[in-house]
């Protein structure tokens, strides 16, 4: 049996922290105590020296490109770095090439996964017009959900029929997850732009073009026809403060119907950012004002949102060097949302307990992750130490997605990611991965 004890760390776990100790035999959490013993000369001592212990992030929601696009990233490129960055699992979207829409199509993604993750992965299958019987024959058991596209963001997965989007609602009890913009909206802004600029639309319009009506009208159908059918529906990347009074607080995670995400880069990032960081920050849904961004934190505290996750969806730096109608959107965040988010606690913006729960304790309850999510005892030892007070900066040479290239460049974060442990072993330790691709497909109560 393979042993690793980790002592004097400061364990962040359900809203506690706790100065303890950590025995991991092979993959799983042995015991958690104030002192534990080695027990046998082969244990690995690790001293995390009063560092934070927290469990590893479940990212629901990533783009990680393989297949068809895998110039812009791959499962093991893109895994690799998101355990750099304290993610341990990751649920991938189905909008690679071929798009994953039968069950053939996504089964041979996990066959792609397999042995080549850094990570713990789980794939979704998308949802199209045409698509129920491949829907309904979906195992929850072992496939994280449903995700539907409610304005053309990416590929050609639109979902806009109403006959199908009610039938998919009413028959399938898998979680939907859905991004939702207004398609309408978005083409009649575009044309009022294109109207004033023809083809040089600078790209500080990007949030007037996708605005919050684009997102509201989608978002607030969407959960109307979830209440109507009993659907369980999460809404992917709120980005309004608009979208956040359609969700509550009312009710513990574990009872709602209806849940929110948040992504790193609206909670970072407003719209005076485009005169600096241009098409690096285009993202869909776009980054709005810095009014939606207060509000995206206000219903983040309060629990109206309920998980922080990164739209990882990396592009190539001559891609996103393209005129604003042609360069693609979406960007790189796995391997630098953990310290961002570390960041605003050092600002002042949110604890180091709130972060544990919105990255990994919430995904794992939102969508029944079998053993993950938490520091307890009998669970897979998915671990991340993070020392708050040793800054670095975001450099070229650092970054270690396919792309190559941050919309943190340059950079300082005041904490840093120091070890990553996945299923049990040392994937991750100050700046190096380990070449141990251990990720294991996510499993699901339920």
């Amino acid at each position: 049996m393979k042993r690793t004890l980790i002592r004097n760390a400061r364990i962040v776990n359900e809203g506690t922290i706790f100065e303890g100790d950590l025995l991991i035999e092979d993959q799983y959490i042995a015991e958690i105590a104030g002192s534990i013993s080695s027990k046998s000369s082969s244990t690995k001592i690790i001293d995390a020296q009063g560092n934070y212990l927290i469990p590893g992030a479940i990212d629901d929601q990533v783009h990680f490109r393989e297949p068809g696009l895998t110039h812009k990233g791959d499962i093991a490129t893109e895994s690799r770095a998101a355990v750099a960055g304290g993610i341990t699992s990751f649920i991938e979207q189905p909008n690679t090439i071929p798009n994953a829409v039968t069950q053939e199509l996504l089964e041979q993604k996990y066959q792609l996964a397999q042995g080549r993750s850094y990570a713990n992965y789980s794939f979704m299958l998308g949802g199209t017009n045409d698509n129920i019987d491949e829907i309904l024959k979906t195992n929850p058991r072992n496939v994280a959900g449903i995700k539907l596209f409610l304005g053309s963001s990416t590929g050609n997965m639109l979902v806009d029929s109403e006959e199908a989007l009610e039938r998919i609602f009413s028959s399938t009890p898998m979680l939907i997850a859905a991004h939702c913009e207004d398609e309408t909206t978005i083409k009649n802004n575009l044309e009022k732009f294109k109207a004033e600029y023809g083809d040089n639309i600078p790209v500080t319009a990007h949030h007037l073009i996708r605005s919050e009506e684009a997102c509201y009208i989608s978002s607030s159908k969407t959960i109307e026809l979830a209440k109507k059918t009993g659907a369980r529906l999460h809404i992917f990347h709120v980005s309004t403060g608009k979208e956040t009074a359609l969700f509550t607080n009312k009710i513990p995670l574990e009872e709602k119907k209806i849940t929110a995400e948040v992504c790193i880069h609206h909670l970072w990032f407003t719209n005076d950012d485009y005169a600096t960081k241009g098409n690096l920050i285009k993202w869909n849904p776009s980054v709005k004002t810095a009014e939606d961004r207060n509000a995206l934190w206000e219903a983040l505290l309060d629990d109206r949102i309920d998980v922080i996750a990164t739209d990882h969806a990396p592009h190539t730096s001559e891609e996103k060097k393209l005129p604003y109608l042609q360069a693609p959107s979406g960007g790189p965040l796995v391997q630098h949302a953990v310290v961002a988010m570390f960041e605003a606690h050092h600002q002042g913006k949110i604890s180091i307990e709130k972060i544990v729960e919105k990255m990994a304790h919430n995904p794992a309850k939102l969508f029944a992750v079998e053993k993950r999510g938490f520091i307890r005892e009998g669970y897979h030892a998915d671990l991340v130490i993070v020392d708050s007070g040793m800054p670095w900066s975001v450099k070229k040479e650092n970054i270690l997605y396919k792309c190559g290239w941050s919309p943190f460049e340059n950079f300082t974060f005041k904490s840093r990611i120091t070890h990553t442990f996945v299923n049990g072993e040392l994937v991750y330790n100050n700046f190096k991965v380990k070449d141990i691709q251990c990720g294991q497909r996510l499993l699901f109560n339920r």
